[in-house]
């Protein structure tokens, strides 16, 4: 026999993780909330989705509404996990399908309309609203080991780059130094970046050859 019960539908919202290198450090973006709850603390750029649009498509509407940041500029956008603890937002039920993003050189476009957005270290991250925190650390953990199986952190380097700036992103990522012969050792064993004519000299230093990736396109390999 069915119950005649009554359903109430929680708030579907909408979270964006943004990683870039600032200063050869992992960087996330973040905005400062405008409005009640936890107006004045730093959050991510999130919002409700709205009537007939895909998660997605919100997504791209609110980073450029509250960050001023076109999706276009990030080499990796992917799905990354749907929150959905009942407790996690004062105002009510809310479920966040969240998104990872990875760009390089991203500057928001500030605006009167913008939420303050900029790019903090994450080892150097402010007090967080709503359960962004640990959403950051969630998105971290992913992208550390994301890198150990696809190409995705061509999305954080410049089209040419030498093994040394690759290894400082990679450290970047994973948070610990590498070391330089066995790190060469594997990455050109995995064949997904190639050897240029070109070369990159940094001060009094020897030329250093510049790389480029196979593809600006997401693949994977066996386990780095």
């Amino acid at each position: 026999m069915l119950m005649n019960t009554t359903y109430s539908s929680p708030i579907v919202t909408v979270d964006s993780v943004l990683f870039q290198l600032v200063q050869q450090k992992l960087a996330v973006l973040l905005i400062t909330r405008v409005h009640q709850p936890f107006a004045g603390m730093h959050a991510l750029p999130g919002g409700y989705v709205g009537a007939g649009e895909t998660t997605l498509t919100a997504m791209t509407r609110i980073m450029h509404a509250k960050a001023g940041v076109v999706l276009a500029q990030c080499g990796v956008v992917e799905q990354l996990y749907t929150f959905d603890t009942v407790a996690r937002d004062p105002r009510g039920h809310a479920v966040s399908v969240t998104y990872m993003a990875l760009g390089r050189d991203i500057v928001p476009q500030v605006r009167s309309d913008t939420h303050h957005p900029q790019c903090f270290a994450m080892n150097a991250l402010p007090d967080i609203a709503f359960d962004h925190a640990q959403i950051i650390q969630y998105a971290h953990e992913r992208l550390k080991s994301k890198i150990s199986y696809t190409n995705a952190i061509y999305a954080l380097l410049p089209e040419l780059f030498t093994l040394s700036q690759l290894q400082a992103a990679y450290e970047a990522v994973v948070s610990h130094p590498l070391d330089k012969r066995n790190f060469r050792k594997k990455i050109l064993g995995l064949e997904i970046i190639h050897e240029t004519d070109q070369t990159f000299r940094d001060g009094a230093h020897r030329p250093a050859r510049l790389y480029r990736f196979n593809t600006q396109a997401l693949t994977t390999f066996n386990e780095f």
